[in-house]
């Protein structure tokens, strides 16, 4: 369920706000429990959020930095979420975090459980890797799944990708949605109405009772 709506007038006070609230609760984490794991996602929209993390004076060494979802395609890719991890948040003062990829990773199994997650909604009401019509949906948003990491492709996904599932994504103390534009607020409205969520897996978040933070601007 959204708990707090953010509502912001520009990119740039957006990035820095959620930047902030981010950088917070991973300081608080390190200092409680001496480690912390933020997921973030990719796509376009988190570049100047990741830009304005990386310069946050926070105890970066014991940060785990990993995805919340994954294509199968090499770092080399342009598609990579991982290549853009790299490019836009591993850098500054967040260079000494330990940045853990999902693809071709063994390690990714063992990532943490995670304290910040990051969410994006793409135009057809998918977050994470959860698009409608995959056959690997169900499994991915129920919330007793076995699984922390799931393989997931469906038509509208491109490459067969790779994402964290519902439950583990709920495990975040800190669960935020980042979302630019009028489009995709439209959206977000009609995913907060009635419908099945697989037509718009958004809902699972939505309709759980974890409570998210919503961070907009035109």
């Amino acid at each position: 369920m959204i708990a707090l709506e953010r509502l912001f007038e520009s990119r740039g006070s957006l990035a820095f706000a959620l930047a902030t609230d981010v950088a917070n609760a991973l300081a608080h984490h390190v200092m409680t429990k001496g480690r912390a794991c933020l997921a973030v996602s990719g796509g376009t929209t988190p570049k100047l959020f990741f830009e304005t993390l990386s310069r946050f004076d926070i105890p970066w060494r014991k940060v785990t930095i990993t995805l919340v979802d994954e294509r199968q395609v090499p770092e080399t890719s342009p598609r990579s979420n991982a290549r853009l991890v790299r490019d836009s948040l591993i850098q500054n003062r967040a260079v000494g975090a330990q940045f853990v990829p999902l693809f071709e990773n063994p390690q990714a199994s063992q990532v943490p459980s995670i304290d910040v997650a990051v969410l994006g909604m793409g135009s057809d009401g998918h977050t994470a890797s959860f698009f409608p019509g995959s056959e690997t949906l169900a499994q991915a948003i129920h919330p007793r799944t076995p699984h922390r990491l799931i393989e997931i492709s469906a038509p509208a996904s491109g490459e067969a990708r790779l994402t964290f599932t519902l439950p583990a994504l709920l495990d975040a103390s800190l669960l935020c949605l980042h979302l630019e534009g009028k489009e995709k607020r439209a959206v977000l409205n009609a995913a907060l109405g009635e419908g099945p969520v697989e037509a718009m897996p958004i809902r699972a978040i939505l309709r759980s009772q974890k409570p998210a933070t919503l961070y907009w601007c035109p």
